[in-house]
């Protein structure tokens, strides 16, 4: 298998969103092609990233995590031609092509719910729910009760204990690997999957496809027990997301280093295993609204494309758009946007972060190189990534004032250059004087 997740940078769609899609499924008839335009293919590329995670796609009734029909395309999308169309576009650009996998539950609108609402106790679908019973009544006013997600009734639970729910999910993704030919799946609610599920998932996906890889949605616990040889191969770092725009926010580089010791270090929980890293996404905040200090992106994007684990940026947030949590829905963190609206927006953090990502994807150290810590402040937090003969120092700095610190270097060298400015910086007495503007980051590198 080639491990080329390890060296990826993610870009991350949600696709209803960016596309300005109705809020519900009309029953309209495809309009042919996919939304999601090739332009965002050829962005991708010129951004540098080198696979994107894009979903949900499939036909449901509202949000995209209500599936009604696993094999088509949501119809507010486009259709599976227009799909499979652009999929091979992406991999024509060198961008492998990751969706969203909804199997913790349907929407009601699903065959089997529908045939159990229709039909009750002889439902061929009674079976394919968990909990389902016929001497209670739902939230929906179902004459029966049902588990659901979270409580929410809309959102039935599927029983993967079922053989029969098992086998035709996997059928189903048969279908994604045979008629799409995608890379991988982002698992939606891994914390609550049924881990026998995602054992055979991963036999069987690596059976379809010898690359496939699985990342799985886990907010909080123990992230290796779902990164595991036989389960899954990476899970989204909720730890390391709050402990950025924290860290930030109340000057305080402990916290992250913390996160990031706790998990990779010598004895830590997930050493070896490379995680989802990410500042925002479609269910948070974004960075640029989290964050006290908008200046503080440009040491949170160097802190995300250099260190352990694989970055991911959410669509626009690459420019510094904001956007917030509302209380009913989730419109200010999915905008509808265009190529255009995005590249103009903040140019100056664009090429930052363009440049890191283009850093991310070519040097081998940040992909799989040891990291080492050597200087820790409240405000400045300097470190490196290691392999033999190559090294890459990520410098930060979030205080109000300017910093200037000296680090001893790892590795023997003469000299290390500035990724910024091309600068040589020359090495005295086994480190370098780094001297960091307000809120910044620099990256060095050896050559």
């Amino acid at each position: 298998m080639t491990e080329w997740y390890k060296s990826s940078v993610f870009y991350h769609i949600y696709p209803l969103g960016l596309c300005g899609a109705p809020k519900h499924h009309g029953g309209s008839e495809p309009t042919g092609g996919f939304l999601v335009g090739k332009d965002w293919i050829q962005y991708m590329a010129r951004l540098g990233c080198s696979a994107v995670y894009i979903g949900p796609l499939f036909e449901s009734s509202s949000h995209g995590y209500d599936t009604i029909d696993y094999k088509k395309v949501d119809t507010r999308l486009g259709d599976n031609d227009g799909f499979r169309q652009w999929v091979d576009a992406c991999h024509e650009a060198g961008i492998r092509v990751v969706v969203d996998g909804v199997f913790n539950h349907t929407g009601r609108e699903f065959p089997a719910f529908k045939d159990l609402r229709e039909n009750r106790w002889d439902s061929w679908g009674k079976d394919w729910y968990c909990h389902v019973d016929f001497n209670g009544r739902s939230p929906m006013g179902d004459p029966f009760s049902y588990e659901s997600w979270r409580g929410f009734a809309e959102l039935p639970r599927l029983n993967l204990r079922n053989p029969a729910v098992s086998d035709a999910l996997m059928d189903v993704i048969r279908f994604w690997v045979d008629t799409f030919d995608i890379d991988g799946i982002r698992l939606d609610c891994a914390d609550v999957l049924d881990f026998d599920f995602m054992r055979r998932l991963r036999r069987e996906t690596q059976d379809m496809k010898a690359d496939f890889w699985l990342m799985g949605e886990v907010i909080h616990g123990d992230y290796s027990r779902w990164v595991q040889p036989d389960i899954l191969h990476s899970v989204t770092n909720y730890e390391l997301h709050k402990g950025i725009y924290s860290a930030h926010n109340t000057h305080n580089y402990f916290e992250m280093a913390h996160s990031i010791r706790r998990l990779f270090g010598e004895y830590g929980l997930c050493k070896g295993a490379w995680l989802y890293n990410f500042v925002d996404n479609h269910d948070v905040d974004r960075i640029a609204s989290k964050l006290n200090c908008k200046e503080d992106l440009y040491p949170v994007y160097a802190f995300l494309m250099t260190i352990q684990g694989i970055p991911s940026i959410y669509y626009g947030s690459e420019a510094g758009i904001e956007g917030r949590k509302g209380r009913d829905n989730d419109d200010d963190i999915r905008p509808a946007l265009a190529v255009k609206d995005v590249a103009s927006h903040d140019p100056k953090l664009w090429e930052w972060v363009s440049s890191l990502v283009k850093l991310r994807t070519s040097r081998e150290e940040l992909a799989v190189g040891a990291y080492e810590e050597l200087l820790l402040t409240n405000e400045q937090y300097v470190f490196a990534r290691v392999l033999p003969g190559r090294m890459t120092v990520t410098a930060l700095n979030n205080s109000d004032n300017g910093a200037e610190c000296y680090v001893k270097l790892p590795q023997a060298v003469t000299g290390v250059k500035d990724v910024a400015t091309g600068e040589q910086i020359s090495v005295q007495d086994g480190g370098v004087r780094v001297k960091l503007e307000p809120h910044s980051s620099k990256v060095f590198i050896t050559e």
